[in-house]
């Protein structure tokens, strides 16, 4: 079993290791209540928390919680610690740039390692020929700027977006959101020219010639197509195969941009480079973010270098974007990707997913589908409260998983995982499923309620 050493009270005392999960008090933790109570009367409303997890230290696939709990990890925040928590090359990349510089401003000034990164990054990309980066803090951020260059490019004003994706939550990216109505509601009127396609079927492609080129506007005023190849908070929605190919086939024809948004699903997640690669489709543009840095804020936008060059000094940037920091993790990360985590995430993807499949089979119509590919992996229930159930007595058995969809959850663990990680995590999975399936919801209702969820039996 994975083992973590705790921390010692006195600094010469040899650390005890600790298996993972391992809880010490019950969940949440009497400090971790208290700090969730105080956090409530600070921050914004806003932030919709999943669960009273409060993490302050990390490690591999770890997270210990500050009443000293150890979780197993497959949320990866968000899926974005894709070389686990502290991975110690990635750390040392950042001290090393934290001695030396921690910021000034690419938009204004050369920075050496701004400009590596974007070589760096143009050398994995799936482009051939000359590339250009733009690199900004986050997802949203290369959204955003994804489309302004698409407009800018082609002249044209209107985007087609998909249903149920999910690209950010500032005023353009979240135009182009459509997971939940939530992300809209209140903030009208969004972006305007923006339009939006079923996902995910071959046959749904028929919408952009029968609905939207015949009906609401011509394809020749159409800037660009973003889609993500694999949905992520809209539900780990994989499309099927020809859906992808078919759409790049549409765009080429129309003279219309292919925007990939890889902010979830690359870099190495899917146990690719890039998940269009499973596809074999290279967009037009690229953009990746979470994974990208290890935890550490930065967002790419990454195309040929024809495109970019059609734009000129002024026409975007950012003050924080591309920050030395952020870049040395960046190129940190890449270095771990290419040696060897890809080809991990393939392997400990195909032994998840291996183990999730019969769990349709145990819980017919209340498991109503399991998928994903590498360790981008989603579990469809039959309603939305049985997912967040689950997702609930994964965390007080000491696993972390994440909702999505309508009424999915996601195991998205760091890129680090172990074969025994994984057995780990599908045990515990395995038993929140067979808990929430098998016990009336009232009795989770009132054990949740008792904080006592982990002493509720499977079939009582």
């Amino acid at each position: 079993m994975t083992q973590l050493a705790s921390r010692p009270t006195d600094p010469t005392t040899p650390r005890p290791a600790r298996p993972v999960p391992d809880l010490v008090t019950e969940i949440p933790g009497p400090r971790a209540r208290a700090h969730v109570e105080f956090d409530h009367g600070l921050t914004s409303p806003s932030l919709p928390r999943a669960y009273p997890l409060v993490p302050v230290r990390g490690e591999g696939a770890t997270i210990e919680d500050i009443d000293g709990n150890l979780f197993l990890d497959f949320a990866a925040g968000i899926a974005v610690n894709s070389t686990g928590h502290a991975h110690p090359r990635v750390v040392a990349a950042i001290q090393e740039q934290a001695a030396e510089l921690l910021h000034y401003s690419a938009s204004d000034f050369y920075l050496p390692i701004y400009a590596r990164t974007c070589q760096r990054l143009g050398a994995i990309s799936p482009f051939k020929g000359p590339t250009r980066v733009y690199l900004g803090n986050s997802g949203t951020e290369v959204v955003e700027a994804s489309i302004k260059l698409a407009r800018h490019v082609t002249g044209r004003q209107n985007l087609v977006a998909f249903l149920g994706g999910f690209h950010g939550r500032t005023y353009g990216s979240v135009s182009l959101t459509a997971s939940k109505a939530k992300y809209h509601a209140g903030f009208g009127p969004l972006l305007p020219g923006i339009y939006h396609a079923p996902f995910g079927r071959v046959a749904d492609l028929r919408w952009f010639d029968e609905v939207l080129f015949r009906r609401l506007v011509p394809a020749d005023e159409v800037a660009a197509v973003i889609v993500e190849p694999i949905q992520g908070e809209g539900g780990y929605i994989v499309p099927e195969d020809g859906f992808l190919q078919g759409l790049r086939e549409l765009c080429d024809r129309h003279g219309i941009l292919l925007i990939a948004d890889e902010i979830q699903s690359g870099p190495g997640r899917t146990g690719r480079m890039w998940a269009m690669e499973h596809w074999g489709v290279t967009p037009d543009i690229l953009l990746t973010a979470k994974g990208l840095a290890s935890g550490m804020p930065l967002g790419a936008l990454i195309a040929p270098a024809r495109l970019l060059e059609v734009w000129g000094a002024g026409a975007h940037g950012s003050t924080f974007g591309g920050n030395p920091v952020s870049c040395a993790a960046a190129l940190a990360t890449i270095d771990l990707l290419e040696e060897g985590l890809i080809a991990d995430a393939a392997e400990r993807g195909e032994q998840a997913l291996e183990g999730l499949g019969p769990l349709a089979d145990r819980f017919p119509g209340f498991v109503r589908d399991v998928r994903g590919k590498g360790l981008m992996l989603g579990v469809e229930f039959d309603t939305p409260e049985h997912a967040e159930e689950v997702q609930w007595v994964c965390f007080q058995r000491g696993l972390l998983v994440l909702e999505c969809g309508t009424s999915a959850v996601r195991l998205s663990p760091p890129l680090v995982v172990t074969q025994e990680e994984i057995a780990t995590a599908l045990r515990i999975f395995g038993e929140a499923v067979e808990v929430v399936a098998r016990v009336p919801r009232h009795v989770l209702e009132e054990a949740e309620a008792a904080g006592a969820v982990t002493g509720v039996e499977a079939g009582g």
